[in-house]
Order: C-alpha cells, then structure tokens, then sequence
C-alpha cells in the first residue's frame, strides 16, 4: 500500500493540539486545508482518527496507538534529511516553537529576536506556555523546538543543556521611608513583600532558598508575571525578592531601585532542553548555539553590573 507521508505531520499536529484552528497555525495552512488533510488521513488509515467533542478533538483508540509509531518514523527521517542539509541563516524561512518560562521569556527572549532580526530574519519564532508538566509543552514528543527555563526529571528522549545562573535580589520603591542602599534581616522579614509564582518549577527556588536561610517573608499579595510586580511596589512600601536579571530591568524604572538580599539566596540554574530528533537538524543546532551566545553575554553584562 502507498502512504502519503505528507499528511503524517497532520496528523501529528491534531494529535498535540486537539485544535484544528492551532494545528493549522502550527503547520502553517488553512483550516480547510488541515480539514482536507485530516479527510484523506481517515481514508488512508480506515479510522476517524479524531472526535470532534466539546473541548477539543479527542483522538480514537487507533490514533492513540499509531502516534509514537509515527512519531518515531518522522524523528527517523528528521535524522536522516535535516542532517545532511547545510543552513544559511541569512536565507532560512522557518517557524520555531519554543516554550520559555516567563524569566527566559522576559530576560532572554528579546535578545533573541533582536539577534535573529540582524542575522536570520525569515526565522519566526512561536511561544507557548511553560508548565509544570514538560508533556504539555509539546518538547517530549518533538512538537515544540525546545524548553527553556528549570528542567526538572526530563524524559531519557529529551537533550538537557545549561545555559546560565542568576541569582536574586530585593526591589522596593526608590523612595521607601525605611530601606536604603541595603537591608537587614529584620527590615527584610518587617516588610511586607510581592511574591511572584510564575507556573513551572522557578518558585521552588527561592522558595528553598528562604527556607534554607530560615528567612520569613509576609506575603501581602502574589502575583502570576514579572510585569505586575513594578506596579504593586511603586505605589506601596511593599519588597519583592526576584532574579537579579529580572531586577535589573525593573531598576530602569526610576520609581523602583535594587537593594541585595539581606542573607545569600544563592543561585538558580536555567537550562534548554529538546528532543534527540533534533540532533542533527543544522538549523536546530545553530538557533541553540544562538539562544546559549545570547545567555552568556546577558549574564556576563548582568555580573558585572
């Protein structure tokens, strides 16, 4: 029997999104294209595949079962083809997805396009949420380019790579009554702080950090973005403890200003991750060589300031 390959990764995509409307965005055609597709996938493989439902397309007992097969077959070919392809970044037409916690997102990510916009400008790049689950990203089954942020028990199909540390600091507004250029420990745990729990696993942390110090905080509010938190401290007297890379930011901001940590939170690390199919793919490697330059010139300039 002959197999059109080209509607395999179709196939895939419907798998990981359960949407029409993001798989075709994800494959780059339109949603009577990816409806085209998936009509001609149910006549090739004798089953509907995918059910629409009212959260979503929910796959059958068949597609459940042909997925890792196919996955597997295309990771096979991305070997086999992508390797044996030169890349010209100045020429490249691609889309990545990559999923950044919010840190990297905020810290790396606009380094990143800047570099690609002088270097590769037909690369676009895609994001999507970092969770706590690494399946969710899409990155175990090779959907989603990389995962940038803190890699915790990745799968043995996933490459793990370090790319910087930061450490943390105190931001509060320029003109709070009682912090100078430093505080102590007791001003520290006085305060009442802005506490930031991005999703993933960042917050573990400095939450361990505190703990380890035996350091109190009287959390006044939480808050799910960097963003929010210059809001909140600028018109309250209110602390927040954030990466050093993240304060530095937010120091350009001439209401806020960064004072140290009244004890030494240490560090955290921030890693990349991908699927083995990547391996060999020449425009994979060079965007990971990119995004790891970016990292350890943003660290060495945030070190040094």
């Amino acid at each position: 029997m002959r197999y059109d390959l080209n509607l395999l990764p179709t196939f895939i995509a419907l798998m990981e999104e359960r949407n029409v409307t993001r798989a075709a965005e994800r494959l780059g055609i339109t949603q009577p294209a990816l409806s085209n597709a998936l009509t001609r996938l149910r006549a090739m493989l004798h089953d509907p595949l995918f059910i629409r439902e009212r959260y979503g397309m929910q796959p059958t007992e068949k597609a459940l079962e042909l997925a890792p097969v196919i996955a597997a077959a295309l990771a096979r070919l991305d070997d086999v083809i992508l390797g044996q392809q030169e890349f010209a970044p100045a020429r490249a037409e691609r889309l990545f997805t990559l999923a950044p916690n919010s840190f990297v997102e905020f810290v790396l990510m606009p380094a990143v396009v800047a570099r690609l916009r002088d270097l590769a400008p037909g690369i676009r790049l895609r994001m999507v949420p970092f969770g706590t689950d690494l399946a969710e990203t899409g990155v175990v089954s090779g959907g989603t380019a990389m995962v940038l942020g803190r890699i915790v028990d990745p799968p043995d199909n996933l490459v793990v790579q370090h790319i910087m540390d930061d450490g943390f600091a105190c931001i509060v507004r320029a003109g709070h009554p009682e912090i100078g250029d430093s505080m102590t420990r007791a001003q520290y745990e006085a305060l009442k702080h802005v506490n930031m729990l991005p999703p993933g696993r960042l917050r573990a942390g400095l939450f361990q950090a505190l703990h380890k110090q035996s350091l109190r905080r009287d959390v006044a509010v939480s808050v799910t973005h960097f963003l929010a938190v210059p809001e909140l401290v600028a018109v309250t007297d209110y602390c927040s403890t954030l990466p050093r890379l993240i304060c530095r930011h937010l120091a350009r901001d001439p209401r806020l200003k960064i004072v140290p940590a009244p004890v030494d939170l240490g560090t955290f690390p921030v890693e990349m991750a991908w699927h083995v199919r990547y391996r060999h793919d020449a425009a994979h490697r060079w965007l990971r060589s990119l995004i790891t330059d970016v990292a350890r010139t943003i660290q060495a300039v945030g070190g040094a300031a």
